[in-house]
């Protein structure tokens, strides 16, 4: 028997003092274990890193082309110092990955970001057996419930459609990894071109010379030979980082119609707050039956949960005989946060 926690949490990061590695480190670390390649949890100034395959390219573009970068496949086991280490899918979004980590008796999951309803494009979330479990809980309230992603798009390609029928340009906010492919898969391509801010264009271009197979899209030029002029854009869906909105870039569309894809938009007041005309209720994270689905497959009896309504959701699964604490973490900064809802909301 072991006689202390294989993972420890640290003001570095998750910790594995056996192997002597972290997992998702928020400080300079020699061995780091990406679970993906979001910014809150693949951080620059790693010694060496280690990720799924589909993750390094990103990496490479986000952190610089001269990190000490090795991938990894799903289910590929490694050992170091005795712990097994391997990858499995998260579904949250390419390249995701769940670490499992088994020493003796325990076996640790750390599921970092995850979605289990399969999207098509990110390997399909897996459940894994453990004894400890890592959770993330962005979602973790009852009121977070996704409907399927096919009746998103549905919505999404009738707000484009009706645009385009008039001749406006239909723009829309998605992360530029992760969210932007995963609508650029998902809507119907035959109501006009696909348009992309170069933030998520380059993100693109990177995943498609990994390998990823990625429909269509075309990069907004502004300046040169080569520029669009606004009646480029007249049937166009623009796909743009939220942090394009409000910002000279989006003038050259003229008069267009926002859109605005997130989990968060199933808050009300949400899509107001952020002057948006149509709010998409499609998140990449798990929502709340999802979470517990999740958090039941693993057999787990210690379940720690990390950034998201953590407090709210640890509390309920002490609730449900699961021993379970909230763990600090700084992960959580890559996406919008959003007020908890009010008392009629919940």
């Amino acid at each position: 028997m072991t006689s202390k926690a294989l993972l420890k949490f640290t003001p570095s990061g998750i910790y594995c003092e056996q192997a002597d590695v972290f997992i998702d480190p928020w400080r300079r670390v020699k061995r780091a274990l990406i679970t993906h390649a979001h910014s809150d949890h693949a951080r620059w100034g790693m010694e060496a890193y280690l990720a799924h395959n589909h993750s390094i390219p990103v990496m490479r573009l986000r952190l610089g082309k001269d990190i000490r970068a090795q991938g990894i496949e799903y289910n590929q086991s490694i050992r170091i110092n005795g712990v097994e280490i391997s990858f499995h899918p998260a579904g949250h979004i390419i390249g995701s990955s769940q670490i499992r980590l088994a020493y003796q008796d325990q076996i640790w999951v750390v599921s970092g970001d995850y979605k289990v309803e399969d999207d098509g494009l990110a390997t399909a979330f897996e459940p894994i057996t453990c004894t400890h479990f890592i959770t993330e809980s962005t979602f973790g309230l009852p009121v977070y419930r996704w409907s399927p992603q096919e009746e998103v798009f549905s919505q999404i390609n009738d707000w484009w459609a009706s645009n385009a029928a008039v001749g406006r340009p239909s723009l829309i906010t998605a992360y530029s990894l992760g969210k932007a492919q995963r609508i650029l898969q998902g809507v119907d391509h035959e109501i006009g071109p696909v348009f992309t801010h170069g933030a998520v264009e380059n993100t693109n271009e990177v995943l498609r010379k990994a390998g990823i197979q990625l429909k269509a899209s075309r990069q907004v030029i502004g300046q040169g030979p080569d520029a669009h002029k606004k009646k480029d854009f007249q049937n166009a869906l623009i796909i743009a980082p939220p942090s394009a909105v409000g910002s000279a870039w989006v003038k050259r569309f003229g008069t267009h119609s926002l859109g605005m894809a997130s989990g968060w938009m199933s808050l009300r007041g949400a899509r107001r707050r952020r002057a948006a005309d149509r709010g998409f209720i499609l998140s990449d994270h798990a929502d709340w039956d999802g979470l517990n689905w999740a958090v039941q497959e693993t057999g787990a009896e210690y379940v720690y949960v990390t950034h998201g309504y953590s407090e709210i959701y640890s509390r309920w699964l002490r609730e449900q005989g699961y021993k379970s604490q909230v763990v600090e973490t700084l992960f959580g900064e890559e996406e919008e946060q959003e007020p908890s809802p009010t008392l009629d909301q919940k």
